[in-house]
């Protein structure tokens, strides 16, 4: 579907500089969404919002339906009651990089007790409240809250190295489960609870202010996840609960043996034949949290990269065809509309655009990589028509500055001076203009790129295990500056926001 001619901010919450060491839904984000509002900015685009599994990442969640904990803001939570506020001023307060290792181990605790709190003592409203979203969210909160008790009962082991019982799911084993960790399942629960009461509110003060959230969708989701534990029919596994086979991409000039993801591959044909029920879960949730959502890897839904599960690259995998237009015809009908616009960069074949293009789903261009050969200048501006949403990078990219002056080649620097003409005020601002000025329908840039930071402050480096994911910025440095400059630039180039639809809601318990 086509968008509204717009700009906007690419942020995910953890970069926020909040309390306790990583950033969540308090204050510092209401802070950021008044500097949308001064810079007319209307879209806020954030990385997908899961529960952290391996490596931290956030495509690699340990559900497709439940919230990040660490998102939550414990001063909110104090605001309503749910923990004293003197715990929770005790919190880290430095505004370095995210350390997972101690994120975990200071707000965690604090996190479970205000739930337990909250579940002994909630009254009234908020007690109608908590139990109105454990009913109306049993269809995936149950299976997930078990899961995650489970999984911290058996010191994060991956499920398949659970108890027989338990890893097969066996109905008496279950139920026994659910009765010994009852409690538990409850304040769990209440994290969840607390996490989408937030996540709501901040969108409610987000459309009030003609801000849109743009959400993220990875296509494939983690093995040791709630998903695959529950709806183990739904996935390529053999006898032994282990992946016969698994996602990836092939060699190429970046990797000569490929990315092996390591995701288990979905039964296609079984999804069909339920009518793609899972699916169109996923992204109903998905369009209720968000308004609209990037689909990650989106050739995936054409052509996927087969790799038997045994091999330790990607090398001997194979393509085999996806779901194509089957299952957004049957999204359409249950949604009523495909809010979506898809990851289509690098090397994709005629048949993804085709796709796309049936599809009616815009693509995504990213200046960083228009100003190599001419096989690259399909990322440029003047390539670029209103069914495209524009980048100057983006989470997977060195920052602007970074690849500048550590990664562009010489002669793609004279091509980029050569288009975007004198960069008197660096080469970011050259580029955001440039996206800013394109026929895109939408254009998106990473607060890096406003801010002007180097690599110190990328976000991640695919197929690395390094310090990904950890980023921060200071309020200092969302100087009032960057919000007048955005904002001129956005009226001049016809991307000011338009109103949104403010959701009516009760005042929130958490």
């Amino acid at each position: 579907m086509p968008f509204p001619r717009c700009s906007g901010i690419l942020l995910h919450p953890s970069s926020l500089p909040s309390l306790g060491g990583i950033g969540d839904f308090g204050p510092a984000a209401y802070q950021f969404v008044d500097f949308l509002a001064a810079a007319r900015q209307g879209l806020w685009q954030v990385l997908p919002l899961g529960p952290l599994g391996y490596g931290n990442s956030p495509y690699s969640a340990t559900s497709a339906f439940a919230g990040n904990p660490l998102l939550i803001s414990l001063e909110r939570l104090a605001r309503h009651g749910w923990i004293n506020s003197s715990k929770v001023q005790q919190l880290d307060a430095s505004t370095g990089p995210v350390i997972y290792e101690r994120v975990f181990a200071g707000k965690m605790p604090l996190l479970f007790e205000a739930a337990r709190n909250f579940v002994e003592s909630a009254l009234g409203r908020p007690r109608d409240r908590f139990e109105n979203f454990c009913r109306d969210n049993a269809w995936w909160l149950d299976d997930f809250v078990l899961f995650d008790a489970l999984r911290a009962q058996q010191k994060l082991k991956s499920w398949n190295a659970w108890p027989r019982e338990l890893a097969y799911r066996e109905p008496a084993a279950l139920e026994q489960a659910r009765t010994e960790l009852a409690k538990d399942l409850k304040i769990r629960s209440a994290l969840q609870f607390a996490f989408y009461e937030q996540w709501q509110s901040l969108r409610r003060y987000c459309a009030e202010r003609s801000v849109r959230v743009v959400g993220d969708v990875a296509i494939f989701v983690n093995y040791d996840s709630a998903d695959v534990w529950t709806r183990r029919d739904l996935f390529r596994l053999n006898g032994n609960l282990e992946p016969e086979v698994v996602a990836g991409v092939p060699p190429d000039f970046f990797s000569k043996t490929g990315q092996r993801w390591g995701n288990p591959l979905y039964r296609w044909d079984v999804m069909k034949g339920r009518g793609y029920e899972w699916w169109i879960q996923r992204l109903r949730w998905a369009t209720r949290n968000c308004d609209y959502i990037r689909l990650d890897h989106f050739r995936g839904f054409d052509q996927f990269w087969e790799i038997p599960a045994g091999d330790d690259t990607a090398v001997n995998g194979r393509w085999v065809d996806g779901p194509r237009d089957d299952l957004f015809h049957a999204l359409r009908e249950a949604l009523g509309g495909l809010p979506f616009f898809a990851e289509d960069l690098g090397y994709i074949t005629p048949e993804v655009h085709a796709l796309r293009d049936r599809l009616q789903i815009p693509g995504m261009a990213v200046l960083q990589f228009g100003f190599g050969d001419s096989g690259a200048h399909m990322y440029l501006p003047h390539r670029c028509d209103h069914h495209r949403v524009i980048y100057t990078g983006t989470h997977d990219n060195d920052t602007t500055i970074g690849w500048w002056e550590h990664a562009a080649a010489e002669h793609e620097k004279l091509h980029a001076v050569s288009y975007v003409g004198k960069c008197d005020d660096g080469i970011h601002w050259a580029l955001i203009r440039s996206a800013q000025t394109s026929p895109a329908s939408l254009s998106i840039i990473p607060l890096q790129d406003v801010l002007g930071l180097g690599s110190e402050a990328r976000m991640n480096t695919p197929s690395s295990n390094g310090d990904n994911w950890r980023w921060r910025f200071t309020s200092e440095q969302l100087h009032p500056e960057w919000a007048a400059k955005l904002a001129h630039l956005a009226e001049v180039t016809d991307r000011l926001p338009q109103p949104a639809n403010v959701p009516t809601q009760e005042d929130f318990a958490a």
